[in-house]
């Protein structure tokens, strides 16, 4: 899981990201000191997690959250208290009062791994998935997948003829899903290529809808049709 770092206090930064190393299926891949520049790295790349803290000066992690429209998931850190009602009414995963422990730190990543996780919600065979809508497991042809889209903290399946929304990460879908088949065109998009009825420039169209193709994965997208030219 791809995470970054935001605090404007050096020892906050390294402190925690000390704690990330002794987890193993965390990769950061930016600590940031204020969350201008959280949101610019957010903007590049891949990010599952953040952790963000809450007093900084120029705009607080409340402020940096509620702007932003498509967020991972969030750990807030922070040496006051009195935040907590407030964080929590934005979804945030868990709440760490500094100075962080580990033992503290690892019981919020559960949490974040818990949350994260769509093994209980999608099933997977090799011409379909089952997946789960109102408690009851529905049989979901492969090929009648059109696209998947990233909405905050959930997923949209959209297929030919319905929508199933789970929560979950495009990231923890990606491995489930046939690499010959699907392909991420966006942070918040994924396609299944065989659907795409043509593509202008950076957008792409299936069954009149448009997608838009984002720059990190317009290369490999465009490599994976199949053109005369």
């Amino acid at each position: 899981m791809n995470c970054i770092i935001v605090d404007d206090d050096d020892a906050s930064r390294t402190a925690l990201l000390q704690m990330t190393k002794q987890v193993d299926y965390l990769n950061v891949v930016k600590t940031c000191s204020n969350p201008l520049e959280a949101m610019a790295a957010l903007k590049k790349e891949d990010v599952d997690v953040i952790f963000l803290d809450i007093e900084m000066p120029e705009m607080t992690g409340m402020d940096m959250l509620k702007a932003l429209d498509n967020r991972p998931q969030v750990i807030l850190t922070t040496s006051h208290k009195e935040y907590a009602l407030d964080a929590f009414d934005l979804n945030v995963v868990d709440y760490l009062i500094k100075p962080v422990t580990l033992p503290r730190f690892l019981k919020a990543m559960a949490k974040v791994k818990d949350a994260s996780g769509s093994d209980d919600q999608v099933t997977a065979g090799q011409d379909y998935f089952f997946i789960k809508k109102d408690s009851v497991l529905n049989k979901v042809p492969v090929k009648d997948i059109l696209w998947i889209e990233a909405l905050g903290d959930y997923i949209t399946i959209h297929t030919k003829d319905q929508r199933f929304i789970l929560h979950a990460t495009l990231k923890s879908l990606e491995g489930k899903l046939p690499a010959n088949k699907f392909v991420r065109v966006h942070r918040s998009y994924i396609v299944q290529v065989d659907n795409v009825k043509k593509v202008e420039d950076t957008t792409i169209f299936i069954n009149e809808v448009s997608i838009p193709v984002g720059a990190l994965y317009k290369e490999n997208f465009i490599k994976r049709l199949n053109t005369l030219q």
